[in-house]
């Protein structure tokens, strides 16, 4: 597989907070302090007569209000907020929308990411509720991590999300705006978020969110709000969906790391990737049953902490509900509780 090192950055430095760099005429590009591994994430003002049209907003977090705060008074300031575009549901990328629309501001977005943020964020518990538990019971948790978790305050979406008002403007696959004196055609993928948003200006402009990230890969997970679900088939169909329409020439805005050129490139290595872990999924219960957990080596290659421990599991999931949704796979629990996946 190609090396990432194959794509082109043709801006090296991202911007610091409060400050804005211009990545093609009447668009923005803007960073946000994140309060996890990540540390940022990306968002984009596109220019109009009647005001800026935000791309994602970043965490709900005194910090990220204060950087927002900075850039209204500064690079934004000739100009009000008139609309809002979020890309898909998740915290970094919803989380101020509701604070933006509390001044004004319309929210445009796909109706299954508003549905999930809505949601999401009227959905707090004190504690992991019994179907969490049972889920991470099933996936292979180690018995003194689950029970250490079991007493654990969850990190609730509405700690991280401000409390979303009713109302918003639902964009579509195939919709196009008009925006910074564009065309940008919606084009929307699955697998990391339902119905995530990218959108493609007819100039060679991608508003990617985290479709396609340059470096890394984007976390496709199974959760126990859908234990059966197959988000990597959406995931590799997406892809290659926007693989077909992807020119090398398009700069991709990404909604993490640093702006490319290169983006078949990279929509062909984010297939390969995850290709080339179910061939290595598929060897290993060859050679012996396993729970989820126990396919971290097979699929991450480094070893697993804590921190990263959750997302690193629902991954798993994935790829071995996925080896099942092809008829590859099958699991029994064990007497923990446990599943265990062995070859169909």
């Amino acid at each position: 597989m190609t090396s990432h090192r194959a794509l082109h950055h043709p801006f090296t430095e991202p911007p610091e907070p409060g400050a804005a760099v211009e990545v093609a005429p009447g668009v923005l590009w803007m960073r946000l302090p994140l309060p996890m591994a990540l540390e940022h994430v990306n968002v984009y003002a596109l220019e109009d007569a009647d005001g800026w049209t935000l791309v994602d907003t970043g965490v709900s977090s005194a910090r990220a209000r204060e950087v927002w705060e900075a850039l209204l008074a500064g690079p934004l300031a000739a100009r009000p907020v008139a609309r809002l575009i979020v890309t898909h549901h998740h915290p970094d990328h919803i989380g101020l929308a509701g604070w933006f629309q509390s001044r004004g501001v319309e929210l445009i977005t796909t109706r299954t990411a508003w549905l999930y943020a809505r949601m999401l964020t009227l959905d707090v518990q004190e504690r992991p509720p019994p179907e969490t538990l049972a889920f991470w019971r099933r996936a292979g948790m180690p018995a003194e991590m689950l029970a250490a978790r079991a007493q654990e305050v969850p990190t609730n979406f509405a700690r991280l999300v401000a409390p979303l008002p009713l109302g918003f403007t639902r964009i579509a696959q195939g919709d196009v705006l008009r925006l910074a004196g564009r065309d940008w055609t919606v084009h929307c993928g699955g697998g990391h978020a339902p119905e995530h948003a990218t959108l493609w200006s007819g100039d060679g402009l991608v508003l990617a969110g985290d479709q396609v990230l340059p470096g890394i890969s984007s976390n496709i997970g199974v959760y126990a709000t859908e234990p059966e679900a197959d988000p990597l088939a959406d995931w590799l169909e997406s892809c290659a969906r926007l693989e077909a329409l992807a020119g090398p020439s398009h700069l991709a805005l990404p909604g993490h790391r640093l702006p490319f050129t290169g983006l078949p490139l990279r929509l062909a290595q984010l297939q390969a990737g995850h290709r080339e872990a179910l061939d290595r999924l598929r060897a290993a219960l060859a050679e012996r049953p396993r729970t989820a957990c126990d396919c971290f080596p097979l699929l991450y290659r480094r070893k697993i902490g804590p921190a990263e421990f959750g997302l690193a599991m629902v991954e798993a999931v994935a790829h071995l509900n996925h080896l099942k949704g092809r008829g590859e796979a099958v699991a029994e629990p064990d007497a923990a509780g446990a599943l265990v996946w062995r070859p169909a």
